[in-house]
């Protein structure tokens, strides 16, 4: 299995990684299972594999927050260590889908959409160690990278933006959804270490849910324990996966926003496709 994930990568049996040594490529050393044949452990070697699990990644437009309207490339990692009752890609999540690709094979990909800014997100894509060198690398190809977070795992990634999403109470599943799932979301929702790790090393913004008037206050007490953070870089945003929800909630959100000195965002994706998967 991979070093440090719990991914379900499939792999051939014999090997276990010992170490990155390059973009995508791990020094392997054989399984010591029993007295070897001939009396001489194998040394290790060098090989290459799918590293990072994909959900999809597809050209659209950044929806949300700061660059709202920005021509974008997603690269959407599957895996959540959250349970977001509203998440809008279950598939990621709850229901998670995906296939291991190598940071070449994304790379090319990206390369072929031809657009320079793009979107790492998720899912939760900090669950995956090798976020590090793909952000790099697209870094030095030239690439603005909005990483997307809920700021519960901190990983040295390259980001021009740091897009964090923090999730409130209101994000909890019931227990009658799912039992286990309530208690672990609970516990792990709020990291405040790294939250201040991530805003210490990028750019940020802050995005917040918001699904009935009694979140912003909860958006305020959770500030209170940030007082760094520029109130500024603080959006609030809709819950709503479709057009009708949207519509329903833009307006006393926004006013909301600007009597607290926030930013408002919409959804603009929703706006002009719905939920649709890969736009």
């Amino acid at each position: 299995m991979l070093d440090d994930t719990d991914r379900s990568v499939r792999l051939p049996p014999a090997p276990v990684f010992s170490k990155s040594v390059g973009l995508g490529e791990y020094e392997v050393q054989p399984l010591r299972l029993e007295t070897p044949v001939g009396g001489i452990w194998p040394p290790p070697f060098r090989c290459r594999f799918p590293v990072l699990q994909i959900a999809e990644i597809y050209q659209s437009i950044q929806g949300e927050g700061e660059f709202t309207g920005t021509s974008s490339v997603f690269v959407r990692t599957t895996g959540c260590n959250l349970r977001c009752w509203f998440c809008d890609t279950p598939f990621t999540s709850w229901e998670p889908e995906g296939e291991p690709q190598s940071i070449e094979h994304v790379l090319s990909q990206v390369a072929e959409l031809g657009t320079q800014h793009v979107v790492v997100t998720g899912g939760e894509p900090l669950l995956l160690p090798e976020i590090v060198p793909l952000t790099a690398e697209l870094r030095s190809r030239g690439h603005f990278v909005t990483l997307e977070t809920a700021g519960t795992v901190f990983r040295a990634a390259t980001a021009d933006l740091m897009s964090i999403s923090p999730k409130l109470a209101n994000s909890t599943p019931s227990t009658d959804r799912s039992p286990i799932w309530s208690k672990r979301h609970e516990e792990l929702r709020h990291r405040p270490a790294v939250i201040r790790s991530l805003i210490s090393e990028s750019r940020y913004q802050l995005k917040f849910v918001i699904n009935v008037p009694t979140d912003v206050a909860q958006v305020e007490e959770w500030l209170t324990e940030f007082p760094e953070i520029d109130r500024g870089r603080v959006w609030l945003m809709p819950q709503a996966t479709t057009r009708e929800e949207l519509s329903a909630k833009t307006s006393w959100i926004e006013e909301a926003a600007t009597k607290v000195g926030f930013q408002f965002t919409s959804r603009l994706h929703i706006e002009q496709f719905g939920n649709a998967r890969g736009y």
